[in-house]
């Protein structure tokens, strides 16, 4: 009986920050490929949806929040949402959300993405892509609403079928960038920088 999703954020501050550094930074690699798995299958509820899904992005979208975003159909934010990819500030690299990135843009603006670790506005959302409307705080969720509302007035039988043929030409991109993940995920914790900035981060925000 549900037509439709829209997926958002609670409260007004962020759509998703991302991974919680007091968790990630306790992880070892047993817990990195746990990690890994639960991201996979948290993204495959997304990804697998047959129904239209729309983001209500109402504020930050960060690292694993950006990448949820970029599962779903299309995205609507407002004047203070910002995106980014900061995986590497965290002293990890950029597997997954450069994957997406790439599907998105094209190798170029994704290694800008991915490298600088920038925070994109709104405005240049919407201008690259990232963001498909910009709607006004207080409207947010209606926007979402009657965007999701439009995608589920086309003919539901073609809809599915367009977007399994979606995920038909990404799959094997897909399970390929999990299997690199898991690996890139060791081997980070492996050289150590992870748990060293998000350690330090964690001891500068308890002294704040």
């Amino acid at each position: 009986s549900i037509r439709a999703v829209v997926l958002t954020g609670a409260g007004d501050r962020a759509f998703c920050a991302g991974q919680d550094l007091g968790e990630a930074a306790t992880f070892d690699e047993s817990r990195a490929d746990e990690w890994m798995e639960q991201t996979r299958l948290a993204f495959s509820v997304i990804r697998n949806l047959d129904k239209p899904c729309v983001a209500a992005v109402n504020g930050v979208a960060a690292g694993a929040g950006l990448q949820l975003a970029l599962l779903c159909d299309l995205r609507v934010g407002h004047a203070l949402t910002r995106m980014g990819q900061p995986e590497i500030k965290a002293g990890l690299g950029s597997v997954l959300g450069s994957y997406l990135l790439t599907l998105y843009f094209g190798l170029a603006r994704s290694m800008d993405l991915s490298l600088t670790a920038r925070f994109v506005d709104a405005e240049e959302c919407l201008r690259i892509g990232l963001l498909n409307r910009i709607a006004d705080a207080n409207t947010l969720t209606d926007t979402a609403i009657k965007m999701v509302e439009g995608l589920a007035s086309q003919p539901p039988g073609a809809f599915r079928l367009t977007k399994r043929r979606y995920r038909q030409e990404t799959q094997a991109g897909f399970d390929d960038v999990f299997n690199a993940a898991s690996k890139y995920v060791r081997d980070a914790y492996d050289i150590g920088e992870p748990q060293a900035i998000m350690s330090k981060f964690i001891e500068r925000r308890r002294t704040e």
